[in-house]
């Protein structure tokens, strides 16, 4: 059996707390604006093709590459730079809550496969310290299970589609059949999205990502909550 997709799995189901946010599904169905499964549907795919997701995986890509070759100085900017693209404060604290869960998990794990890297997992996790970002955090992990940039953006973009996908599930609230269909319904904007987001250059990082700050926004103020973003 091939352990990368084994290390890839673990990586992309890693137990980082990503259950306790919607990124601003909450509020919208709070509004009406996602209300069934062809809205959350519709609302998931313009993410993947336009979003903020689309520019973490690529994010994360830039994380491995910097940590297979131990560029301290590479992961510490695209840190700080994933920081600066976060559009509200709910939506940081819980990259950082999720970043710096894995990394301290990456820690404690032992692992056969670090031994290749150049530099110490020690090292490359305290470059963002209490303040790594997950993209951040995952690709650094990619890099230390040595699983390819492909198969990382994939799992990538899949975990955040599945997450999402078990928000709605719980809030419209939708069927668990739903919601399986909804993510068989997504793979092949998935696929697409993570082609896009390998050909990607530095300077063509960025997303329309205005409708996910306003339901973020809103969601700061929402007077129940079941999630944190």
């Amino acid at each position: 059996m091939n352990n990368q997709l084994l290390y890839l799995l673990q990586l992309a189901f890693a137990p980082v707390g990503a259950y306790s946010y919607s990124e601003g599904i909450e509020s919208l169905v709070e509004a009406g604006a996602i209300d069934s499964e062809i809205s959350l549907r519709n609302w998931l795919e313009n993410s993947l093709e336009f979003g903020a997701v689309r520019v973490e995986a690529a994010v994360a890509v830039r994380a491995l590459r910097a940590a297979k070759i131990g560029d301290l100085r590479a992961l510490s900017y695209w840190n700080a730079w994933a920081t600066a693209a976060k559009e509200t404060e709910e939506l940081r604290l819980q990259s950082w809550q999720m970043g710096r869960t894995l990394t301290r998990l990456l820690l404690d794990l032992r692992s056969p496969v670090v031994s290749a890297l150049t530099t110490s997992v020690k090292d490359l996790v305290e470059v963002g310290g209490n303040q790594c970002n997950f993209a951040i955090g995952f690709g650094i992990a990619a890099a230390c299970w040595q699983i390819e940039e492909e198969a990382a953006v994939v799992g990538y973009l899949y975990s955040w589609a599945a997450n999402l996908a078990s928000a709605g599930v719980k809030l419209i609230p939708l069927g668990q059949t739903a919601g399986q269909q909804l993510l068989l319904d997504l793979q092949s904007q998935i696929n697409s999205t993570a082609r896009e987001v390998l050909q990607l250059e530095d300077d063509d990082l960025g997303s329309c990502s205005w409708g996910l700050g306003l339901a973020s926004m809103a969601h700061e103020t929402q007077y129940t909550r079941l999630f944190r973003s």
